[in-house]
């Protein structure tokens, strides 16, 4: 399942100064106040649910993995809290509509009236077809977002409190080996018993999450890299093979990683 970018559009502004929040600007084709805006974990968490609200699922490389991996990145420069929204998603709130063109549906997804990003969905493909902007390479700096915060990402999301389960694990497990690193009793390997013990609990509440393992996975690898395309095919692979849908979960780790690798795209 591939979505196609619309890398026409150049990023506007000065070079961004390593260390510097990502905001909306840096990532959507928006303009005024909220251009300026760090994008923040709350913004992500709540164009995440109205996602899953009005589609029913996370939008694969959708607004939503966008603002959730640029939050991780803010959330650990210092810049953004982990329960910090921005006033203006806070105030205007946001909205993602379907309209139904022919044999096509179109969603729109955005923060009050300015639209973050346009889909074309023709059967179950989605192509992004505008307003999403292809990053600058000098966005994120010389620290491009990693395969470890690309996992924070998930653990910090609306899917951190999905309890871990097979398919979940083989993808850690695929993100971690795709850092080119293995440790016995490394996350990939918690994933797994956390995956085993859940398959045992009968009660949700006694259940390991995805926050439960993924949280500050960055200091759990013994390696990191930035994440690429590659690295993210082979954790998709990897959690479509071992969910019994055959399906990725929305805003789960293949949802970041896959994120991830789009915003270090030059």
């Amino acid at each position: 399942m591939e979505d196609k970018m619309n890398q026409e559009q150049q990023p506007r502004g000065p070079m961004r100064r390593e260390q510097e929040p990502i905001t909306y600007g840096d990532v959507f084709d928006v303009s005024g106040d909220l251009a300026s805006r760090p994008i923040a974990p709350q913004d992500a968490a709540t164009m995440q649910t109205a996602e899953q609200m009005a589609l029913g699922k996370t939008q694969t490389g959708g607004a939503a993995s966008i603002m959730q991996s640029a939050a991780a990145v803010n959330e650990r420069l210092g810049v953004v809290g982990h329960r910090d929204m921005t006033d203006l998603v806070r105030d205007e709130g946001v909205i993602v509509m379907e309209t139904d063109v022919g044999a096509r549906r179109i969603v729109v997804e955005a923060v009050g009236d300015q639209v973050l990003g346009q889909y074309s969905q023709p059967i179950t493909e989605p192509t992004i077809i505008g307003q999403v902007k292809s990053p600058d390479p000098d966005i994120l700096g010389s620290d491009p977002i990693t395969i470890g915060e690309a996992l924070e990402a998930s653990a910090l999301g609306a899917g951190g409190d999905k309890p871990v389960d097979l398919s979940d694990a083989a993808a850690i497990q695929a993100a971690e080996r795709a850092t080119g690193t293995i440790l016995p009793g490394g996350i990939g390997a918690a994933a797994q018993s956390a995956a085993t013990h859940n398959i045992r609990t009968s009660g949700d509440e006694d259940k390991i999450t995805i926050s439960d393992v993924l949280e500050d996975a960055t200091s759990k690898l013994p390696a990191d890299k930035p994440a690429t395309s590659e690295d993210a095919e082979g954790v998709i692979s990897a959690e479509i093979r071992n969910n019994p849908l055959m399906a990725a979960h929305p805003g789960g780790v293949a949802d970041s990683v896959a994120a991830a690798a789009r915003l270090n795209v030059q």
